[in-house]
């Protein structure tokens, strides 16, 4: 083919996608001389939000999702999300969460008030309002997150593994992994080291399999 020639057919197909190889077996091959076949683009972005990770069957932990994950998350066909951070989420998250009636359980936000602030961070509260929904088969798939899915994940994440017997060396590589460059609170570890797994009672009847299992 001349560079003539080739100027040509570029000029032609200017608004369409096309690479070398194509445009030659259309010069080729006779019958096929206006066709190329070309593989459109998936029309879906697939991509989990920051921090993702199953933690076990049905059960996973992310930062806060935003737009372009609510299609990852539909694939998940979550029952329930437990919210941890202390704000409130962004207001698409919540209209995803209503659109695809999942239900939204606000953990993070202290329900006691009082003298409190109800702005803290995680506190006991907090902990066993989560691990009590996390322990109920009926409320799974779940996704457990906050602003991040750090140190608030990472707190009752490491809080469950307790409960699943897991020696605290585990608990603690699986909390750092988490949380970047600036690694892990000390706080935090002490926290999940000091919780106490008898105050959290396991129903086997309602609870998943994987917590019950001896």
């Amino acid at each position: 083919m001349t560079s003539n020639q080739l100027s040509m057919t570029l000029d032609d197909m200017d608004d369409q996608p096309y690479t070398v190889d194509e445009l030659e077996d259309a010069h080729y091959t006779k019958e096929n001389a206006h066709v190329i076949n070309i593989t459109a683009p998936p029309k879906m972005r697939i991509v989990p939000p920051l921090n993702f990770c199953p933690v076990e069957q049905k059960l996973y932990r992310s930062g806060q999702p935003s737009k372009i994950n609510f299609e990852f998350l539909r694939e998940l066909k979550l029952n329930s999300i437990v919210w941890l951070a202390s704000e409130d989420p962004i207001d698409e998250f919540i209209e995803f969460t209503n659109n695809e009636n999942i239900n939204l359980h606000f953990a993070g936000i202290n329900p006691d008030g009082g003298d409190t602030n109800p702005w803290d961070g995680l506190n006991e509260t907090s902990i066993l309002q989560a691990l009590s929904i996390m322990t109920d088969q009926s409320n799974y798939p779940i996704l457990v997150c906050c602003g991040m899915g750090r140190h608030r994940t990472g707190t009752v994440i490491g809080c469950l593994r307790r409960l699943q017997g897991w020696n605290l060396a585990s608990v603690s590589e699986e909390y750092r992994r988490f949380t970047g460059s600036r690694g892990g609170r000390i706080l935090v570890e002490l926290l999940i080291e000091a919780f106490d797994k008898n105050s959290v009672v396991v129903n086997p009847e309602i609870a998943p399999k994987w917590l019950t299992r001896s």
